[in-house]
């Protein structure tokens, strides 16, 4: 890690070493989240965009130089990035915007953004000789951190809400983790993680306390620069629960600015479920997150169901620092946005995947983004995470299947109908 410099604390400033064995500044307890900063000047010297582009590894791994792990590090086999932005001009015309990019994360092994972090964290633990590896998730980052660590053998225990979709809960069956089914909400199971694994000495993966979450998931902001030729769009959709993916995305265009990659910093707008709008309530009073008391999150987009966002601090700096906005959505919107984003661009998105689209439209709605600018969607997670959803949306607006007897004249009276 001889480009990192040290953590440092996103509240009080305090700074410790790159080595440094702790996830939190002691000062701050489990608040204090800590922000990996790096030797920009050192790193300019030996990496730059001509490297990239002449590099053959399509993988998050391309962005080593900007990852805090060490030089002799083995990273996972699954092959983790190198996800598509397609160009979707027929939801550019749609919004009335110039034009509309959407980022495809479904395409990552276990089908989410998720496994960026996972991979990362599955690093860091071997790195450190870890026995387990744990986490807490409502679903994607489980379904990551099981198949990531299946990949290399590595031993781990994952605590999601019994509600959490059956599909997600397969997935970590499958994948042969140990699995506890927790009988209450993310952030009860976000807490026994905790407690767990502070008992066993289990290395932690969980979002919002564990500072290289966020270094994995911003190689999804890198991957959008470096596909559009670095240069920037003018926003850029992120759906929020925990805010370790708009804060990872943050992060990203801070490195590319620091060396010199963009010269210009998106707007970076963060979208929440009506039902789980943290973030929002407070952009819209001006209530300090690390004081907000938490709310009764309920949402059909589980990925992004958060009582108390664990990662609020970075995920509230992304926006106010970039002139973004939080802006809330209906489950209502959510559901529509399924269909209408498969239709336009060909991905098919869960709920907290679809959620950006969503909140295009209200920005769109409110003069936020205007006819000349340029957007990106990021999709967080495929739409096969959570069928039941994409059903109850495609019934919706009326989307249902023919049935036919196996015969050509029913088929054509059908198709007449």
């Amino acid at each position: 890690m001889n480009n990192v410099v040290g953590l440092t604390c996103v509240i009080c400033g305090a700074t410790y070493p790159a080595d440094f064995a702790g996830y939190v500044c002691p000062d701050h307890g489990n608040e204090g989240i800590l922000d990996v900063t790096y030797d920009y000047d050192r790193i300019r010297e030996t990496f730059t965009k001509e490297d990239l582009a002449a590099n053959p590894d399509r993988t998050m791994w391309r962005y080593r130089p900007l990852l805090p792990i060490e030089d002799d590090s083995s990273v996972p086999p699954l092959t983790v990035g190198g996800t598509p932005l397609y160009d979707a001009p027929a939801l550019a015309d749609e919004v009335g915007v110039a034009r509309v990019w959407v980022k495809d994360e479904g395409r990552e092994p276990t089908a989410s953004l998720k496994d960026r972090a996972s991979a990362m964290a599955v690093v860091k633990a071997q790195e450190r000789n870890a026995e387990v590896v744990t986490t807490a998730s409502t679903g994607n980052a489980a379904a990551a951190l099981s198949g990531i660590s299946a990949s290399v053998g590595q031993k781990n225990v994952i605590f999601v809400p019994a509600s959490a979709p059956e599909a997600k809960i397969a997935q970590l069956l499958a994948y042969g983790s140990t699995v506890a089914l927790v009988n209450g909400n993310y952030g009860d199971a976000f807490d026994l993680c905790m407690e767990a694994s502070a008992e066993y000495g289990w290395y932690n993966r969980n979002t919002g306390y564990n500072p290289f979450m966020t270094e994995g998931k911003k190689t999804a902001g890198l991957e959008i620069l470096e596909e559009l030729g670095w240069d920037a769009p003018d926003a850029i959709f992120v759906s929020v629960g925990d805010g370790s993916i708009i804060g990872g995305v943050h992060k990203a265009m801070k490195d590319a600015a620091a060396l010199g990659w963009i010269d210009r910093m998106p707007r970076i707008y963060g979208i929440q479920s009506a039902g789980s709008d943290y973030l929002v309530q407070a952009f819209e009073s001006g209530e300090d997150v690390l004081t907000k008391a938490p709310i009764a999150a309920d949402t059909v987009a589980d990925s992004i169901s958060a009582d108390l966002p664990r990662d609020r601090i970075k995920a509230m700096a992304a926006v106010t620092e970039t002139g973004g906005a939080y802006l809330r959505v209906s489950d209502d919107e959510i559901l529509a946005a399924i269909p209408t984003l498969a239709r336009g661009s060909g991905v098919f998105a869960e709920p907290a995947g679809a959620t950006p689209y969503a909140g295009l439209l209200v920005a769109v709605e409110q003069g936020l983004v205007g006819a000349d600018d340029s957007v990106v969607i990021l999709a967080t997670g495929s739409g096969l995470k959570d069928v039941a959803s994409a059903m109850k949306a495609v019934a919706a607006v009326g989307t249902e299947p023919m049935r036919v007897d196996p015969n050509l004249e029913a088929l054509k009276a059908a198709l007449e109908n």
